[in-house]
C-alpha cells in the first residue's frame, strides 16, 4: 500500500513540528509541511519532510496538490489580537476546509481548543475561543470526514502516551503538546473518532484506546 499524503497546515508551530517529526517515520503517511517562509525549510529538510509554501491569509490552494489528508495545527495564538486571530484561526481555517472539499480530502483533523465547543463570554480569550468555534462548526457542516481535537492547557513536557478524552470533560487541566500531536496522528484514521469533536487532558488511558470509541 502506498503512503497517504498528509498536508500539515501550521507545520512550523511547536505542535506542527512534533506532528511532522512523528509522521516522518510513519509507514502509512507521508507528511508535507506547509510553511510561510523559505527560512523555515531547513528544519523539515533535515527530517526528510517535503515542504510547500502557503499562507493562510493569502492563496494557498497549490499546497493541496496530490494530498489525501489535512492536519490543521495552525494558530495565531490568543495573544496576537482579535484581527489576526479571526484572519488565521477562523477565516484561514474556513478556507482550508473549502480547499479540502474541492480537492477530495479523505479526512481533516483540526486542532482546536478546550472551551471552543461553547465559548465562555467571560473568558479572557473569548475572541480566540469564538474563532475556533466558528472554524469547528464550519468543518462539521462541510461534509468532509473529520476529527476535532480540543486539548486543555498545553505544556512542553515529554509525552506520556496516555490521556483522558470525552466530548466534554467538564474540567480544566493540561496536556503535553507531544501527546496532542500523537492524538492527532491517531485521528487520521477513518476508523478512529470519525466525525467527532472531543476534549483531551493528560490521563491514564493509552491514546488510541481513549479516542477510538468516541
Amino acid at each position: 500500500m502506498p503512503k497517504k499524503n498528509v498536508l500539515i497546515i501550521g507545520a512550523n508551530g511547536i505542535t506542527g513540528r512534533l506532528i511532522c517529526e512523528k509522521l516522518a517515520n510513519s509507514q502509512d503517511y507521508q507528511p508535507t509541511a506547509m510553511i510561510r517562509k523559505e527560512s523555515q525549510k531547513e528544519f523539515f529538510e533535515k527530517l526528510g519532510v517535503p515542504t510547500v509554501m502557503g499562507d493562510l491569509e493569502k492563496d494557498f490552494s497549490s499546497a493541496y496538490k496530490d494530498m489525501n489528508f489535512v492536519v490543521f495545527a495552525a494558530g495565531s495564538g490568543s495573544s496576537t489580537g482579535k484581527d489576526k486571530t479571526i484572519a488565521v484561526d477562523q477565516e484561514g481555517a474556513k478556507k482550508s476546509v473549502d480547499l479540502a472539499l474541492e480537492n477530495g480530502i479523505e479526512k481533516y483533523v483540526m486542532l482546536s481548543s478546550m472551551g471552543a465547543g461553547n465559548p465562555d463570554p467571560d473568558s479572557p480569550i473569548h475572541f480566540y475561543l469564538e474563532a475556533k468555534h466558528e472554524a469547528d462548526e464550519y468543518l462539521k457542516k462541510s461534509g468532509i470526514s473529520y476529527s476535532i481535537v480540543r486539548p486543555g492547557g498545553l505544556t512542553d513536557d515529554a509525552g506520556k502516551g496516555k490521556i483522558q478524552a470525552a466530548y466534554a470533560l467538564n474540567k480544566r487541566g493540561k496536556i503535553s503538546r507531544e501527546d496532542v500531536a500523537e492524538t492527532m496522528i491517531h485521528a487520521l484514521s477513518l476508523e478512529v473518532a470519525n466525525n467527532s469533536s472531543f476534549e483531551i487532558l493528560e490521563g491514564e488511558q493509552p491514546i488510541l484506546e481513549a479516542i477510538e470509541n468516541l
